[in-house]
């Protein structure tokens, strides 16, 4: 996990086969100097924007033609139930495909979907068992998209600018976050969300071109798996046998089960609590998006994945949201999304990155896959249980719960790691100010010693 020396880079608990990770320094914007990278991410730019106009679009959609937080929760877990029942099996794919081709093949069948949807939507007919079948539908091209996009990356860019353009990619989806959602108010209020999800199906022709126009003599050649048997199970004993590996997948997976319900608490709070429409849900998305931007161009400057930045972060995720549930006005709530936002992404950004970087090459494609199975694919679970509680005992306690459930994790995993790596809290000066952080007992035994 962490890189840096001595004790102010504490690394996480690892096993004697654990691939070492040097230190990366580069700065802010670097890995767009590579061609095959910045093709990948202005696609992503427009693609994204796509994406969030469609999310707000299809959240608004459901809730206009049911009325019901719980058919919101729904959708949500239908778009993400393919990837708990298939992630792994989309891993071992993955492991096994041209990424590049595989990439060609799942944004072509998300287009698709967008476009019929939209058609659907204009012409009048929409029924909300149509938003059900396109969210599935766009879930089971992610089971391959995902890990394929995930793992790509690095014969993109290379190990030494990885932790950068995984950081880059998160800045990307943020930045779109900005404007998707503020298109898409504006849209669903002018003209209809039929329009937004035309906009999100024609998008994907600039990821589809920047896939075309790469060149494949440039791309850091990844050997790939052969087909046979028992390659889900390998990766699975692969994960098994690193600890800090288990505990981080562990960690996102109490996230983004319960934390990361925001379609169905954002469009509540809009509604219900604050008796307001698609502008203010449209809002707090983009404050949101504010927030976590900032955490994912934090994460690009910094240029190391550490342990101890992953479990404060999640506990000021966890601790924020308990905050937000209690606001009392609309501008408290909606101001309170920009750091909700920035710690998100920044558990997000140090978990995948950390990841990538200490996973062999070759096992990628699989172990990325559970990350994002448990990650996303948590999401049937969580959706549901929110919507319910949300209709049940109101959004503020929907939203409390969640935040409990992510501080909670969060502390009682870096617990578990500080014991597992034989870390102790240590406290000692830094420019004249106390500083606390985790260190190896013997490094502790020693300070003490010589102080």
């Amino acid at each position: 996990m962490s890189t840096g020396p001595g004790a102010d880079s504490v690394p996480a608990p690892t096993t004697p086969d654990s691939p070492p990770v040097p230190e990366r320094r580069s700065t802010m914007f670097s890995s767009l100097k590579i061609r095959n990278y910045r093709l990948f991410f202005i696609g992503q730019v427009v693609s994204n924007i796509g994406t969030w106009m469609q999310r707000i679009a299809q959240d608004w959609l459901v809730l206009s033609l049911t009325g019901s937080a719980t058919a919101v929760g729904v959708t949500t877990a239908l778009q993400f139930l393919p990837m708990l029942l298939f992630g792994l099996y989309g891993g071992v794919l993955v492991d096994r495909l041209p990424k590049r081709r595989a990439l060609l093949v799942t944004q072509s069948a998300m287009a698709v979907t967008g476009i019929v949807l939209a058609l659907l939507t204009l012409t009048g007919h929409v029924q909300v068992w149509h938003v059900y079948v396109a969210a599935c539908a766009v879930g089971l091209a992610t089971v391959v998209d995902n890990p394929a996009r995930q793992s790509f990356v690095s014969e993109m860019v290379g190990p030494d600018q990885l932790q950068n353009a995984v950081s880059l990619n998160s800045a990307n989806f943020q930045s779109a976050r900005l404007v998707g959602p503020a298109v898409a108010g504006l849209m669903i209020t002018g003209v209809g969300t039929g329009w937004a999800f035309l906009f999100n199906g024609l998008s994907y022709v600039a990821p589809i071109a920047g896939l075309l126009l790469m060149r494949a003599r440039e791309l850091h050649v990844v050997e790939r798996a052969p087909r046979g048997k028992g390659q889900l199970r390998e990766g699975l004993h692969y994960v098994a046998g690193r600890p800090d590996l288990i505990w981080t997948i562990v960690l996102v997976g109490f996230i983004g089960t319960f934390g990361f319900n925001f379609p169905v608490y954002l469009s509540a709070f809009a509604d219900d609590v604050f008796h307001a429409g698609a502008g203010s849900y449209s809002l707090f998305n983009t404050l949101m998006a504010i927030g976590s931007l900032a955490g994912a161009l934090l994460a690009a400057r910094r240029g190391t994945a550490r342990m101890r930045v992953l479990i404060a972060a999640a506990v000021a995720f966890g601790t924020m949201e308990l905050v937000a549930a209690a606001a009392p006005s609309l501008w408290l709530f909606a101001l309170l999304m920009a750091p909700i936002g920035m710690f998100g992404m920044t558990v997000n950004v140090t978990a995948n990155s950390s990841i990538q970087l200490t996973t062999d090459p070759a096992m990628r494609g699989r172990v990325m896959a559970l990350y994002m199975m448990v990650f996303l694919g948590g999401t049937p679970v969580g959706a549901p249980i929110a919507g319910w509680i949300t209709d049940t005992y109101g959004v503020r306690a929907g939203l409390a719960v969640g935040g409990v459930i992510a501080a909670a994790a969060a502390a009682g995993i870096g617990l578990v790691l500080a014991r597992i790596g034989n870390l102790r809290l240590s406290m000692d000066w830094h420019r004249g100010h106390p500083r606390l952080g985790l260190v190896p007992r013997e490094q502790r035994e020693e300070l003490a010693r010589a102080a």
